[in-house]
């Protein structure tokens, strides 16, 4: 959760594992609206000797939907490189380090970023697997026509990313290094990749195991004593890729959308990663090469989506599919396997989401297409008619003054679903939609009491109130081990 180790195979390859995707209008600059992908999670802060980082061998995209197919309209590109300063030493610093350039900061990361503007990937159509694909032909035409259409434009090479939080001895002054990592890209764009505190919060601990909460853990299948919930994640780290860009360079027509109803308002975001079909061990490296053409191993899109939606046996596919072709995955949003356990594991509290066998047109809008204008007073998040995985975002709707971490569900139309805040309690927000509270914008229903009370019990961790967001990454020397 929200991504973390939710299907078997990427959870063995963290390096490529989309944790979290946050997309939002920038509080302190609301002409603009950042971006942040989190990969490599749960890192325990004393990691050495061998430190955390990106993948060289990894291709990580961000990638936005603006003309209501779920295509990658504009796609923001990086690619990592490792240099080592001096082989001969087991260090990940040789002293303190006190600049991105220090002599002492012995293995350094550095990145590229490219904006790809124009038409869907076309690079996995004869990896296509299950489904019914009857347009599988003019799908490939059409893919051709977008590869001619697209322009493709570097934005930065060789940045420096800065060094993992070791402790007050290796890095005393790190806010200054995270700082001097925060890069100028031109145009009003701004670029961060490297560690940062995990701003996932959940109780990792309670949920899987037999889907408990611990605040009503007492009227569990197998009860005990309520009890505040626990953020199995408040100690930990991850790598983020954080971009802020003008809100023009990710609408359909470059235009600042000002009302909520104008579909140029409403864009879907997902990040994915990829890795080379083929990998070889190096024999005098003593390490995996890739070889081949990249291939999609993660993607994510709202989070939980694949970690509780999508069943063990598609977990896989899923990553490795695109959002478009989702239409795939509908009966399991329609009918969420969650749903029907809820009452199960809290009998006699959600007697009437037991009794309700409809398809949940409510999660559907929620997930897959978002919400068409007159569901939510004040807002519209549609993408259009194509079943989607997407983070979809107005950014006709400014910053909340007042923010709320339930997002839509408190009466902040600012946080989830439109979009994705970093203190949004995603957990909470989707038991209680799941859980039926959600369900009476769409259809005549009662949701149980529980449907709108029910909480993870967690409160979210502290944020920067500016660019890149997330807090600075936890230190070895300080955090106890858990």
């Amino acid at each position: 959760m929200s991504s973390h180790r939710e299907a078997p195979e990427i959870a063995k390859d963290p390096v490529a594992d989309s944790t979290d995707v946050y997309a939002f209008v920038s509080p302190d600059r609301p002409d603009t609206v950042t971006l942040i992908a989190n990969y490599v999670p749960l890192q325990e802060p004393a990691g050495g000797p061998n430190f955390y980082e990106f993948g060289d061998d990894v291709l990580y995209e961000i990638n936005i939907s603006n003309g209501g197919r779920a295509d990658a309209d504009v796609t923001y590109a990086f690619r990592f490189t490792t240099e080592v300063r001096n082989p001969d030493t087991f260090l990940y610093n040789t002293g303190q380090i006190t600049s991105l350039d220090d002599e002492d900061f012995n293995r350094r990361q550095f990145y590229s970023v490219s904006r790809r503007v124009g038409g869907r990937h076309g690079k996995d159509d004869d990896r296509r697997r299950g489904g019914d694909y009857d347009d599988r032909d003019d799908d490939r035409d059409d893919d051709r026509d977008d590869r001619r259409r697209r322009r493709t434009e570097v934005l930065a090479e060789r940045l420096p990313s800065p060094p993992c939080n070791v402790g007050p001895r290796s890095t005393p002054d790190y806010p200054t290094l995270a700082a001097a990592a925060v890069h100028d890209l031109g145009g009003g764009r701004k670029v961060f990749a490297g560690q940062r505190a995990e701003g996932f919060y959940v109780d990792l601990g309670a949920i899987f195991d037999l889907g408990a909460l611990r605040p009503v853990q007492d009227l569990h299948l197998l009860p005990m004593a309520a009890m505040d919930g626990v953020n199995a994640t408040k100690d930990l780290n991850v790598h983020t890729i954080a971009l802020q860009v003008p809100i023009s360079d990710l609408t359909r027509d470059g235009s600042v959308p000002a009302d909520v109803d104008d579909p140029a308002a409403v864009i879907g975001v997902w990040t994915s990663a990829y890795r080379r079909r083929a990998r070889v061990f190096d024999d005098r490296l003593g390490a995996f090469r890739g070889a081949g053409a990249f291939t999609q191993v993660s993607r994510l899109g709202n989070p939980l989506f694949n970690e509780v939606v999508v069943p063990m046996g598609l977990k896989d596919e899923w990553n490795s599919d695109e959002p478009r072709r989702d239409r795939d995955y509908l009966r399991f949003v329609q009918q969420p396997e969650l749903a029907r356990l809820l009452p199960v594991l809290y009998p006699g509290v959600f007697p009437n989401l037991a009794a309700l066998d409809d398809d949940r047109a409510d999660l559907v809008a929620i997930l897959l297409t978002g919400l068409p204008a007159g569901v939510v007073e004040g807002l519209t998040t549609f993408t259009g008619t194509t079943y989607a995985d997407l983070l979809r975002l107005n950014v006709a709707v400014p910053p909340s003054s007042a923010p709320d971490n339930l997002g839509v569900l408190g009466g902040d139309l600012a946080g989830f679903p439109n979009g994705r805040r970093p203190a949004d309690d995603v957990v909470t927000i989707e038991i209680r939609a799941i859980a039926g509270a959600t369900y009476p914008l769409v259809a005549d229903y009662t949701p149980d009491d529980a449907a709108g009370a029910v909480t993870q019990g967690v409160a979210p961790v502290d944020y920067l109130a500016e660019f890149p967001y997330l807090g600075h990454p936890k230190d070895g020397f300080s955090t106890p081990a858990p």
